[in-house]
This record gives structure tokens, sequence and C-alpha cells, in this order.
């Protein structure tokens, strides 16, 4: 009994001895940080911009984004301008000078304006090059009469709408008038709604054995 007492007393001493020393090799829980719940919507946005770049990068921050605010856009906010618009005359001749205004554009459809100032069709550059044209060849000859109208206070939702129940991917835009004011393609709507687009020069997609060979 005596020997058990002066057992119990030695673990006592040594715990007391040794216990500060080991406080530094057992393990401590990690305190978990509060969660912060976004309430509004600016809320949100302030916590994606404080999301680190290795876990959301710039790009993907930027889709969010957009995405959030895509119902809320109207058409007037993304369509290009009537100012900018690169317009072609339906009595244009299609020579070297219109056709290098044309593919300088950056654009692949083109507005045809008829002898009142109204649109008469759209001209599209695949078809030109697809076709001889000459010097003497005017705008008339290549145009295509279908034309799709929008309006400009459309929410991008509708816009997006419209251009499923067509199947197009070009509209004028007009005001409550029926004025163009602007114009709309699907490369535009889309880009808005995912950011920059991946660049791909192919274009024979109704090649099967060319798209098999990719």
């Amino acid at each position: 009994m005596e020997e058990k007492k002066k057992q119990n007393k030695f673990m006592i001493w040594l715990a007391k001895k040794l216990g500060p020393k080991l406080d530094k090799y057992r393990h401590v829980e990690p305190e978990i940080p509060e969660i912060y719940l976004p309430e509004t919507e600016e809320d949100l946005v302030w916590v994606l911009k404080k999301v680190p770049k290795n876990v959301l990068s710039e790009a993907d921050r930027e889709k969010i984004m957009m995405a959030m605010t895509f119902s809320d856009k109207k058409v007037r906010d993304i369509m290009l301008p009537r100012g900018e618009i690169t317009f072609v005359h339906i009595n244009d001749f299609m020579g070297p000078l219109t056709l290098d205004k044309l593919y300088k554009s950056g654009f692949s459809h083109f507005p045809v304006l008829d002898t009142k100032g109204g649109i008469a069709g759209i001209i599209h550059t695949k078809l030109l090059n697809s076709l001889e044209v000459k010097d003497t060849d005017r705008a008339a000859s290549f145009l295509d009469e279908k034309v799709y109208y929008m309006r400009e206070n459309y929410t991008l939702s509708e816009a997006l709408s419209a251009f499923l129940r067509t199947s197009s991917y070009f509209f004028m835009v007009v005001n409550s008038d029926g004025q163009v004011v602007g114009l709309l393609t699907l490369k535009m709507l889309i880009k808005r709604m995912l950011g920059e687009l991946p660049e791909d020069d192919f274009d024979n997609d109704d090649d099967a054995m060319a798209v098999a060979k990719r």
C-alpha cells in the first residue's frame, strides 16, 4: 500500500513537471471561422471579389457576375449602336473597296439600305466568299431579304428567346417607333453570357469528313 502511494505521488510530480513541456505536442483543434452568408446581391459580389484567384479565376468570377445580372440587362445595353453599324447601300458596287470595308469591320452580316433608307435585307460575307464577285456586281445581287427585328427594351432573356425562336443569328434593333437604332448578333449575346469566346477558325462544319479529320 505504501509503495502504491509513492508511485501515485511520483506520477503526480512527473505530470506537473512534464505537462507544460508537452502542451505544444498535443493536438489542438483549429478554430472554425464564422461562415459569412451574403444577404444581398451586393454582398455576393463583394464575396466573389474576395475569393482568391487560385480558387476562382478572374474569368470564372466574371462569368458568375455576368450570369447574375443577365436578366436585368436590356438589348440596348449590349447592342451595336446605329452609328457604329457598317451599312451597305442596295446599289453599291461590290468591288475591292466595299469588300475591304466589310471584312475589316469584323462582322459577317451587314444590313443593306434601300433607296428610301429602310432595311432591304442582309448580306452574308460567307456567301460572298463562296461566289465569284465582280466589280460590276451590285449589293442587290447578294441580298437576303429575310430580316428579323427585336426591340431595344427587350431583356436579354427575351432576346435569347427570339434567337432560339427564329434560328437566326442576326437581328436589327428598333425603338418603339420602329426606327432602327442598332443591331445584335447571337455571338454578341453569348459573349455577354459567357465572357470571352474561344477562337476557332474552322468553318467546314457542313463537311462530315472535314469534321472527322480535324
